[in-house]
Parts: C-alpha cells; sequence; structure tokens
C-alpha cells in the first residue's frame, strides 16, 4: 500500500482507535488514522524526558571522532544529539570517520534532516537485526561502538555488539517514563465509548496501559477483551503476551505506516 493510498483511504471509517504514544509523538499515526476515516483518543502511556545528568552523555559526544560506529535507536535520540552536539559547541561534522547506524526509517529521516546519511539501516527494524546487519558488513571485533540509546532501552544490541568483539560504549540520551493512562480517560473509552483497537508503538507503552488498568483495579483480560491490540512489532507483541493478552496484529512492517496497515487489514473484513 502505497503512502498515497494510505492518506486517502476511507476503510477505518467508523472506527475508534486509541494511541498510546506520548502527545508530541501521536501525531503522525493520528492524522494516518483520521485520513483513513478513523477517529482517534490519545491516551499517553509514556512520557520523554531530559537526562537528569548529561555528563555521560557530553562525555561521549565529546569523543565522536574517537568512534567507528554510532548507533542511533530512535527519533528522540537523534533530536536529543543534535541539541547537545549545539550545547557543547560541536556539530554532526565533528564525528570524523565514524559511521552512522540507526534502526529504521523514521530515524533515518531524522537523521538525514541534519545532513547526515546513515551509513546503514536493517532490512528488519529491530536490535537484534543491526547487530547481525553490522557483523554483515564485515568483522567489528576490536571496532568502538557508540550505542545512543533510552535509558530504559533493552540491553540486547549492546550484548549481541560485545559478544561479536565489539568495544561498545552505551550513553543514555534521554529518559522514558512510564506513567499510568489517566483513570478516568482509560475508564471512558473503555466502557463508554466503543473503542475497537488500542495501539502499542513499545514495549513502554503496554507497561504504562496496564499500569492505568491496575489503578482502575481491572484486570488486563476482561478490559480489553473486546479490543482489538494492535503491536507496531514482535517485541511489542512479546510483552503484550506476559500480560497474557494477544495481539490481534502486528505490523509486517515494524513504522508507523505499517502499523496503520497492519489497522486497514484487519478491519477489512470486520462491518463496521
Amino acid at each position: 500500500m502505497s503512502d498515497a493510498v494510505e492518506l486517502t483511504d476511507r476503510s477505518l471509517a467508523g472506527r475508534h482507535i486509541a494511541i498510546t504514544r506520548p502527545p508530541e509523538q501521536a501525531g503522525d499515526l493520528a492524522k494516518l488514522i483520521e485520513a483513513a476515516g478513523g477517529r482517534v483518543t490519545a491516551l499517553s502511556a509514556i512520557a520523554i524526558a531530559p537526562l537528569a545528568d548529561m555528563t555521560e552523555l557530553d562525555a561521549a559526544l565529546e569523543q565522536l571522532a574517537d568512534f567507528d560506529w554510532v548507533v542511533l535507536t530512535s527519533v528522540n535520540g537523534v533530536r536529543v544529539v543534535a541539541d547537545r552536539l549545539a550545547a557543547l559547541g560541536r556539530s554532526w561534522g565533528d564525528r570524523g570517520g565514524a559511521r552512522f547506524a540507526v534502526i529504521g526509517p523514521a530515524t533515518a529521516q531524522a537523521l538525514e534532516a541534519y545532513g547526515i546519511r546513515p551509513d546503514f539501516v536493517p532490512e528488519e527494524y529491530i536490535a537484534e537485526a543491526v547487530s547481525q546487519g553490522l557483523q554483515g558488513l564485515g568483522a567489528i571485533a576490536g571496532q568502538r561502538l557508540l550505542l545512543l540509546r533510552a535509558d530504559i532501552a533493552r540491553r540486547t544490541l549492546a550484548d549481541e555488539l560485545r559478544a561479536q568483539g565489539a568495544v561498545v560504549v552505551e550513553a543514555a540520551a534521554y529518559r522514558t517514563i512510564i506513567q499510568p493512562v489517566e483513570g478516568a480517560l482509560l475508564r471512558r473509552v473503555l466502557h463508554d465509548d466503543q473503542l475497537d483497537a488500542m495501539t502499542f508503538t513499545s514495549s513502554s507503552t503496554v507497561h504504562g496501559v496496564m499500569r492505568g488498568l491496575v489503578a482502575l483495579g481491572e484486570t488486563p483480560q476482561q478490559a480489553l477483551a473486546r479490543i482489538a491490540l494492535a503491536a507496531i512489532g514482535p517485541i511489542t507483541a512479546g510483552t503484550l503476551r506476559e500480560y497474557g493478552l494477544e495481539p490481534n496484529m502486528v505490523a509486517a512492517e515494524y513504522t508507523i505506516p505499517g502499523l496503520l496497515r497492519a489497522l486497514i487489514a484487519y478491519f477489512a473484513a470486520k462491518p463496521a
């Protein structure tokens, strides 16, 4: 499905879909769903916040040219790094010979906005694919990699890179705060407003919704039994399963447009 079809197709008409991303990141998916005829409610389950202490991040960025690879795992990371470089009186041009790897097309586009074309984007947009892809480009044993990530990111990527012999320096670029979805809003969309689907774009968004349900005294299996659960990829789907929930759809491409395609395909065979 092309982006043009995604923006004009009305196959989500009459559907009410919740987005669990933070407000500043919900807009892209909300616009796509609304353009497809759906109605959106934002259920913010996480917040993105600056680090309390920038010392570790700043020290890593001061040594940017000393690395063989710099790995960025999110749009948030790109934006924070750009801001910190500016604050330090530096720029992306201070990278020397360091090459950039990113985890997906949205992160690649964010980096390109600063004039840097990533040297590697994996075909599958998960951390495991980054380590496999870098290994496929040539032996990385002994190479120095800077991994810029969220403070609560999974350790899988760093562990796999070290297992391949790379020297990995990790630096948190920002904080992801899991916050229970506001109770009154969650109760309304679950019981009074005929919610058709709920989208999850990270494991953190799953945790935020589940904590909101616990605060309401509701069990996930009962509260979400009649709502289609949409996961952006297999890691997020796995987190839903940890709560005893089977996602109704998992995006084939782990992106926001991919999530929209999954929603459209799921509801195509279901009368509104």
